[in-house]
């Protein structure tokens, strides 16, 4: 049996970070260090795979529709994978926004704690219907090694859209 490959594999994982600056949210795209490494594992041969680091306690969330988080520092500093739905956040007093739309591009990586960010960041869910979303704490809070593309959110989050 023949097996498939991606036959243009991204080289990074490229996602948009809720971030802080001089102690001010700011929204970023990352161009994350590790690469996509060819799986050789049954099941997802030839698949590309990122490392993402070691994860805490992680939690699913299903939001109401056209729900507002209000303004809100991220509890701690993680991952959130936006399986279905939409979420805008945006930065007070910056007009910086991005919209999140739940499924392949939906993983973003926020950081704007309370010992970063003094008034940190706002969160809608405008959909008429709930977004669920995967919470995914990093283990002692660590950020994953990265640089820093450009400031407001990727366009995708393989890099075909960033001239790389």
């Amino acid at each position: 049996m023949a097996t498939n490959r991606i036959s243009n594999p991204p080289k990074h994982l490229f996602v948009t970070a809720i971030s802080a600056r001089a102690g001010s949210s700011t929204i970023e795209c990352w161009e994350l260090a590790a690469p996509f490494v060819p799986s050789t594992e049954t099941g997802v041969t030839g698949a590309a795979f990122a490392q993402l680091g070691q994860a805490g306690s992680v939690s699913y969330a299903v939001i109401p529709p056209r729900y507002s988080g209000g303004l809100h520092n991220a509890p701690q500093v993680q991952w959130v994978a936006f399986t279905s739905g939409e979420a805008i956040i945006s930065v007070p007093d910056s007009g910086e926004m991005a919209y999140i739309r739940g499924g392949k591009d939906g993983l973003i990586f926020v950081a704007d704690t309370a010992a970063v960010s003094i008034k940190g960041h706002l969160t809608r869910y405008p959909g008429d219907r709930e977004t669920t979303a995967i919470q995914i704490p990093t283990a002692d809070g660590l950020i994953p090694p990265h640089k820093v593309l450009h400031r407001g959110p990727c366009p995708t989050q393989f890099g075909r859209d960033h001239g790389v």
